[in-house]
């Protein structure tokens, strides 16, 4: 399968049926979170779809600690390296996926040699820079993102109500691109992975996964009265504080893979506490391995699983939990299985095609 590409190269007389896509990204390995996956599992599904693909990212480049977020490195002079990965690739289509100093570089060469892109609105910045510098107002950063994205020929996001948002905020030519989940990596199965480490948690096991940031409002999770036990599995700036805090919760770390997949599987319930994720992956990962899911009724989980019976969103986070352990952990599965990496990914190519 694949889609005509006359749109790529401004001349009806051609179609190409194979496209040259470079994404440029500075989330990536060894980061993981929803955007890394997000572009990993859309690459596998393009090239799967017959096209090439090639990333630029910091790999193998001189990098500095992103300021309070030292694990997301950001590349020093990627400059000269993308102009040779254009120069070589000869891409049909340029995806700039994030706003760090790839993306500033690769928009910037773009737009000095009339290169046509798309960009993509994964994180919810404002948020996040208000989150930690109270002072700066979002409305600075929102005008900010706005000049970033202004020259896109489209800029994608996975929900409506983000695209709601954004064109308040003034910004154009904003087109959805909904996420999928690996419903072959992420399955119901044998729920013994924590007792495979050597753990005996008492049930229920109510599990969060993700960074472990302050935007991502895990300690509302942590506070919580709950029976059982909580887990964490994630890396971030305020886990070293959040052990010290809460020693009865198990932290594990970064977790990948079919670890991973088991620890979902493991659990009884997934709580997503985060109030300003645009979609939050992790939320189909826990559905597709039969896990229901707790979390506020905000966007992120409202755009997700809308009115479906596989999550308890509430304002009050402790009553969701409860309340999630009578969701049918079936109906948890047959769910994800509605939502596909092919479906993202040829809502992807269509969105490419927006460039000619």
């Amino acid at each position: 399968m694949g889609i005509e590409a006359t749109a790529f190269i401004g001349n009806a007389q051609d179609t190409i049926t194979s496209l040259r896509i470079l994404i440029v990204t500075d989330a990536w390995a060894p980061q993981v979170n929803g955007v890394v996956r997000t572009i990993r599992a859309t690459g596998q599904e393009l090239e799967k779809l017959g096209h090439r693909v090639r990333f630029a990212t910091p790999e193998n480049q001189t990098t500095l600690p992103l300021p309070t977020y030292p694990e997301i490195r950001l590349a020093l002079y990627p400059r000269s390296g993308l102009i040779s990965e254009i120069d070589s690739f000869k891409p049909h289509a340029v995806h700039i996926a994030t706003e760090g100093t790839m993306g500033f570089c690769a928009r910037r060469i773009c737009l000095e040699r009339h290169i046509p892109f798309t960009t993509a609105f994964h994180t919810r910045f404002p948020d996040y820079v208000h989150a930690r510098f109270p002072f700066v107002p979002e409305s600075m950063v929102f005008a900010a993102l706005k000049s970033f994205h202004a020259p896109a020929r489209a800029t994608m996001v996975s929900t409506a109500s983000l695209k709601n948002e954004l064109e308040s905020h003034g910004f154009r030519n904003v087109v959805m691109w909904s996420r999928g989940v690996d419903t072959d990596g992420f399955t119901p199965g044998p729920r013994d992975g924590f007792e495979k480490l050597g753990l005996d948690l008492p049930r229920p096991i109510f599990l969060y996964v993700g960074r472990v940031a302050v935007e991502k409002n895990v300690e509302a999770f942590l506070n919580l009265d709950l029976p059982g036990s909580k887990v964490v599995i994630g890396e971030g700036p305020q886990r070293p504080e959040l052990t010290v805090r809460f020693p009865g919760v198990t932290f594990l770390g970064q977790r990948s893979g079919e670890e991973l997949a088991e620890f979902y599987r493991a659990s009884d319930v997934f709580v997503f506490p985060s109030r300003t994720d645009t979609f939050g992956l992790v939320l189909l990962e826990a559905l597709a391995s039969g896990v229901p899911v707790a979390a506020f009724p905000v966007s992120g989980p409202l755009d997700v699983v809308g009115g479906a019976p596989v999550a308890a969103l509430d304002n009050d986070l402790r009553s969701a939990c409860l309340r999630a352990l009578d969701i049918s952990r079936a109906q948890a599965r047959r769910f994800a299985l509605t939502r596909s990496w092919r479906a993202s990914t040829e809502q992807f190519l269509q969105n490419l095609a927006l460039i000619g």
